[in-house]
């Protein structure tokens, strides 16, 4: 066990919940203890459905058209960026379990030789931060250019650049770790396997990728939120082993899974997923 997951286990405890793990990060998990869930409220780090977040009742996603949400969630997220971040500050250093993951998330990468970190949909770049701390070369990706406005006032010492997770302007090859803490959420099923494609051919080969999202079968339409600010973004939950199937299409081996506050009305999932080696990679002829 490295210093890194070694200090996740002793210091913070890591209570994990429906773990499932193999490969290296079963290794790695060697002498932590597995306990009672834990529980999140972080906005896009975390359970949506509190603090003044208002969703519409399920059903179909009405409004939502292919050439539409992205700009909905970019303008959603112009408009709170301010108050989202001031919501969420701090959050973190009340939040164990998830430190541990990451913690996890970075030995990973250390083990597989480091490299350039990709947060993806990074809002105020509070988790590219501690990335940062855990000695990771981490930067954020975000749709909305007020988020990165924010990022960068907030983290003046970090690179935070606009994008979209649907088209990475990212070279093939050429970040050593990706992590997507509850941006997914806001992308349609239809778009999904192409984003992990996106994933995929910016991972290097080896290099792991860490999601978490809402575990659910429904979609809702979230109208405000972040101090009653109006917003108009789909907010998709999904189970787990939807999620893996389709990193499995993608090319991905998945190695784990763990869930948090199953006893929720929203549990999370957090899904270790990695690009394989090259040497195990199929070739085409």
């Amino acid at each position: 066990m490295s210093e890194v997951t070694g200090r996740a286990a002793t210091e913070y405890g890591v209570l994990f919940v429906g773990v499932s793990v193999q490969g290296q990060v079963r290794q790695l998990l060697d002498g932590v203890r597995v306990g009672i869930a834990s529980r999140w409220r972080f906005g896009r780090v975390g359970a949506v459905d509190v603090a003044g977040q208002r969703l519409s009742g399920p059903g179909t996603l009405s409004g939502m058209s292919a050439d539409g949400w992205l700009t909905d969630t970019r303008t959603s997220y112009d408009t709170v960026a301010v108050s989202y971040a001031d919501y969420i500050r701090g959050a973190l250093a009340g939040a164990p379990y998830l430190r541990a993951a990451l913690a996890l998330f970075a030995d990973l990468v250390h083990t597989t030789g480091g490299g350039p970190v990709a947060d993806v949909g990074c809002g105020p770049g509070h988790v590219t931060a501690h990335l940062h701390e855990l000695s990771l070369d981490a930067f954020g990706i975000d749709l909305s250019p007020a988020m990165i406005d924010v990022a960068r006032r907030d983290h003046p010492g970090l690179r935070f650049e606009v994008g979209s997770m649907t088209d990475l302007q990212l070279a093939d090859e050429s970040v050593a770790g990706l992590l997507a803490f509850w941006s997914l959420i806001h992308i349609p099923d239809d778009a999904v396997p192409a984003v992990f494609g996106q994933f995929r051919r910016v991972l290097r080969p080896g290099g792991p990728l860490l999601l978490g999202f809402h575990v659910g079968t429904e979609s809702r339409l979230k109208t405000q939120g972040y101090g009653g600010h109006p917003m108009k973004v789909h907010v998709h939950r999904r189970r787990p082993d939807q999620v893996a199937a389709w990193l499995r299409d993608a090319g991905f081996a998945v190695e784990a899974h763990m869930l948090t506050d199953p006893d929720e009305n929203v549990p999370g999932a957090l899904l270790f997923a990695r690009r394989p080696p090259r040497s195990s990679e199929p070739h085409e002829d």
